[in-house]
């Protein structure tokens, strides 16, 4: 009688998993995917011009900023820390590329340029934090004022046109098969961000920063060096990001971006990364985006008072947060 028993829990415990093992097991994903199913749902239900491939095709176009921001906010927050300052950043360098545009500079070199002043605004930030021991909440809150500051500054107060004959603007108005190219920079962003935290020890030693510091600086990792390039990179995407707005809107605002910073935490932390860090998913990140880009679209596709939208928008992502937090966790704890 012992044997079978044996057998038969070794049979149990080596059983194949099931679909519904591997949706439990990945539950911010999970949780997020459906979400994003529902909503999509029920936009397509309450509104004739949702599901139009013009209105498709413009959702891309439109979140492509936010997607690209997102996917190193998810190295960021995977870290434990946070970046505040990423509209800012946008900000200020798509009005300094305008800025530069209008003072003759080639635009190629003016997109090198503010790509590079994001990257450093973000390097300093990071030295702050990784290296001065600064809460990143802090360090970046102050960073999205003092960089507003500069940008309202340089441009005084004002939008920064930009001509239409230049091909700065083309970054963010071509089509490229039939795909908006933006949506393709997200693209191409997220993809290598996907290999890069998955498939790389930079990745690993992301993870294992938001984890536990202290054993992977043991295991000799320069965490210090990691967490500095984290927000480099936080601060070079938000760059690009600014540089895409800019060429869409065909203006540089000082404007741009205002509460931009929380549609990137809310993305980020709808697809499945924690807050606490040492846990993130890029795949739940990409999903988490569109939701975002996907409510807001539908909201005023529905035609709601646009002083009703925030306060909707903030309680449909405080339920899906909640479901990702308390539901698919609470299964995953039982399983």
């Amino acid at each position: 009688m012992t044997a079978p028993l044996h057998a038969a829990a070794a049979s149990t415990r080596l059983r194949p998993r099931t679909v519904k093992d591997r949706f439990l097991a990945n539950g911010g994903v999970g949780s997020i995917a459906v979400f994003f199913a529902a909503v999509v749902i029920l936009f397509s239900l309450t509104t004739d011009a949702f599901l139009t491939a013009d209105n498709l095709l413009n959702i891309l176009r439109q979140s492509a900023p936010l997607l690209v921001v997102a996917t190193a906010m998810t190295l960021v927050i995977t870290t434990g820390g946070i970046d505040l300052s990423v509209g800012s950043v946008l900000a200020l360098t798509g009005a300094l590329s305008a800025i530069l545009i209008r003072a003759g500079v080639p635009w190629p070199a003016s997109v090198a340029l503010m790509l590079a002043c994001g990257g450093l605004v973000g390097a300093l930030q990071g030295f702050f934090i990784a290296y001065e021991g600064i809460p990143a909440f802090i360090v970046t809150l102050a960073g999205l004022s003092v960089i507003r500051g500069a940008a309202l500054l340089v441009t005084g107060g004002y939008s920064i046109p930009i001509s239409s004959s230049i091909g700065f603007v083309d970054i963010g108005r071509a089509w490229v098969f039939g795909l908006p190219l933006p949506a393709l920079i997200a693209a191409a962003v997220l993809a290598v961000g996907f290999v890069a935290f998955n498939e790389t020890p930079f990745g690993r030693y992301v993870t294992g920063i938001g984890a536990n510091a202290e054993a992977v600086r043991r295991a000799g990792v320069d965490t210090r060096r990691i967490t500095l390039l984290v927000y480099a990179l936080s601060g070079g995407l938000s760059a690009l990001a600014g540089v895409v707005l800019a060429a869409r809107l065909g203006s540089g605002s000082s404007n741009a971006g205002q509460g931009f910073e929380l549609d990137v935490i809310a993305a980020v932390v709808l697809g499945g990364t924690s807050l606490f860090g040492g846990r993130g998913t890029m795949v739940g990140t990409v999903l988490g985006a569109l939701t975002v880009a996907v409510i807001g679209n539908g909201l005023i596709l529905a035609h709601l008072s646009p002083f009703l939208t925030p306060i909707v928008t903030g309680s449909i992502i405080l339920v899906a947060v909640w479901m990702n937090f308390r539901i698919f966790r609470g299964a995953n704890r039982r399983r």
